[in-house]
């Protein structure tokens, strides 16, 4: 009796061992700032960002754009918080005036035009480290956009955009981003007032034909002067005496 019942506390702690090693290890080697495209429910393109003491740039996740299903751009943005590291690194590149860089990939923002051709190569934005560190990690990410969806640009500012030299204390003021994430098409360009012109050309027109004396040319409108004159011309050369030659009687 007592052999099974070891046998099964035996069999019950290594099926236990099992089920509590597949729950533990799930995460299919996700790291801290791994971005993973399942886990968003749809997808997502790195968001990457570099700060650096020397200024050369290495780029690392910092989080994810989650690209949605649309005929129109829609983005979420989801993002990593900054470890200890990273946040006494990022007041050191404040300290000698580095540069914070954000980079994405040249992607559609529509989740449905992935499967088309992508250029390679990445967009990039920067800002002073030291306004990133005294805006508590308080920027707006811009996402520029050509009339396809197609993503041409991208920019980024704090808020606010000035470095003042204020203290700024790592473990409260720079760990959570705050970003406002936005999508910005083209703008179209204001078009020739056509209309607008051909319009005042019909309304002088009709004003002209309700007013035939103003189409008369200058002959037809002051010939009474004109004639007056010429008649006065005639009438003073007629007056005046004729020129005569001097004589010489001998």
């Amino acid at each position: 009796m007592a052999l099974p019942l070891t046998f099964n506390i035996a069999l019950f702690s290594t099926l236990f061992f099992v089920l509590f090693t597949d729950v533990v290890f799930c995460n299919n080697g996700r790291r801290v700032g791994d971005v993973m495209d399942t886990e968003f429910g749809g997808f997502s393109v790195p968001l990457e960002h570099s700060f650096e003491v020397d200024d050369v740039a290495q780029f690392r996740v910092r989080g994810a754009l989650v690209l949605k299903a649309g005929r129109e751009p829609s983005v979420a943005l989801t993002q990593n918080q900054l470890s200890e590291e990273d946040r006494a690194k990022l007041k050191e590149v404040a300290a000698v005036d580095g540069l914070y860089r954000i980079r994405v990939p040249r992607v559609f923002l529509q989740a449905d035009r992935q499967t088309e051709r992508q250029l390679e190569g990445y967009l990039t934005a920067f800002v002073r480290a030291c306004a990133m560190v005294e805006s508590h990690l308080s920027d707006v990410i811009s996402l520029h956009t050509d009339v396809s969806g197609y993503l041409i640009g991208v920019s980024i500012v704090t808020l606010p955009g000035a470095c003042r030299g204020t203290e700024v204390e790592d473990e409260v003021d720079l760990e959570v981003f705050n970003t406002t994430l936005s999508v910005m098409g083209p703008v179209n360009a204001p078009g020739p007032e056509t209309a607008l012109f051909l319009e005042r050309m019909e309304m002088e027109t009709e004003k002209k034909g309700k007013n035939p004396q103003e189409q008369k040319s200058f002959f037809a409108k002051y010939w009474y002067l004109i004639l007056g004159g010429a008649i006065f011309l005639v009438v003073s050369s007629a007056a005046q005496p004729p020129a005569g030659g001097g004589s010489e009687q001998s």
